[in-house]
């Protein structure tokens, strides 16, 4: 019986008998006949056994071992070799009781045995405990073929989801003095990693990376919103200029009791680039890493995520950017990770992943994920993870 058929209900058997001996059939059909749950075919010709099964889908088989013309443990070894039969509870029935037989039986495929004729007590619950055990396999089967077509569909979905978050993000950008480049990489969930930058005015170029707690729809939802609005430069009467400003306004737009309890950490920085500085505040994001200098550096201002708290307060730092300035946002899922003996990586470790010379020009972001994934050994990353890097020439 095909397991992606639909499953009898569980109080309804039907059982099949192959018996080249009519009055045994007929044996057995009165001692079922009183049986309403119990629905009884049988046929005396073994060679077209085979094709009424395919037709009945029995929950059980009854077969009889020694027939003329046809050798009972073929048929057995035929209706476990069939992709409808495979898998239906099959009772021998034999006028042999010898043990040598059984076990050539149960070698076939035979799931009990039973020396005709047997007495209707004995019978009736063998046919009962089987089909009900056959019964559930089905509905088990048909509960995991459900549960499979579900995540199918839940992951075409967030991959088209991922796809969409991706075709917002901006372009990888190439003028003089000035380039980007970037790597996104959803998990298999899909989280609420976004990232972006825009000109400000003529002097003034902002860049951000945001990373929305949790995982699945509702965080890519609000990294999309969130996202909006700095690249809109949406926010009402903010000074994009000012980093702290713009951090305040998000965190008054975006209360986490008004957003499903979903809160977003964020780093923004704006760069004068007539004057190469660099002015930039954070909420509970990981610090940017600025080279070019002596030794790498790390822009943080500590403060609570957005929409965590109503009153959070946000501070603006500052930095000068070097001759040829290179500025790296993160999320934590690109050294949050473990190495094959479990030990986690360092974030100073990471750092001077960043801080290597590259290896072929313009391919840092890539190499930098591929020693990611090298230190942990596979390719998929737990969490989402974008790395932006953003060229100050």
């Amino acid at each position: 019986m095909n397991p992606e058929s639909p499953a009898l209900p569980a109080h309804h058997s039907v059982v099949l008998l192959i018996d080249d001996q009519r009055i045994i059939c007929e044996a057995v059909k009165r001692m079922l006949l009183t049986e309403p749950d119990i629905e009884f075919h049988y046929t005396c010709d073994p060679s077209q056994a085979l094709a009424l099964a395919r037709q009945l889908c029995p929950t059980l088989i009854l077969q009889d071992l020694v027939m003329p013309d046809t050798d009972g443990l073929d048929l057995v070894r035929a209706f476990r070799a069939d992709a409808d039969t495979a898998q239906v509870p099959l009772i021998v029935l034999s006028s042999k009781e010898e043990a040598v037989v059984k076990a050539e039986a149960f070698r076939a495929g035979a799931n009990d045995y039973l020396v005709k004729l047997p007495d209707r007590i004995e019978l009736i619950a063998r046919i009962r405990y089987h089909c009900k055990a056959y019964i559930a396999l089905l509905e088990r089967n048909e509960a995991f073929a459900a549960l499979e077509k579900s995540q199918r569909t839940l992951a075409a979905e967030l991959a088209e989801a991922a796809a969409y978050v991706r075709s917002l993000l901006p372009p990888p950008l190439e003028r003089p003095g000035l380039a980007t480049a970037w790597e996104f990489l959803p998990s298999s969930s899909l989280g609420g990693d976004a990232f972006g930058y825009f000109d400000i005015d003529a002097e003034h170029f902002a860049v951000f990376l945001l990373d929305v707690c949790g995982h699945g729809v509702g965080s890519a939802l609000l990294s999309v919103s969130a996202m909006n609005a700095l690249m809109g430069q949406s926010l009402p009467t903010v000074d994009f200029r000012e980093p702290a400003a713009v951090l305040v306004a998000l965190n008054g737009l975006f209360p986490m009791e008004k957003h499903n309890n979903l809160y977003f950490t964020l780093w923004y920085g704006v760069a004068h680039l007539p004057s190469r500085t660099l002015r930039y505040a954070s909420a509970g994001h990981p610090p940017a890493v600025l080279l070019g200098g002596t030794e790498p550096g790390l822009l943080r201002c500590r403060a609570m995520p957005i929409g965590t708290w109503p009153e959070a307060r946000f501070e603006t730092g500052a930095a000068s950017l070097p001759d040829e300035a290179r500025l790296y946002l993160f999320s934590d899922g690109l050294y949050e990770i473990n190495g094959p003996d479990g030990a986690a990586v360092e974030f100073e470790a990471f750092v001077r992943v960043l801080a290597e010379p590259e290896g072929r020009p313009g391919r840092k972001i890539a190499e930098v994920v591929a020693a990611m994934r090298a230190w942990q050994g596979r390719e998929d990353f737990d969490d989402d993870v974008s790395l932006l890097e953003v060229r100050i020439a």
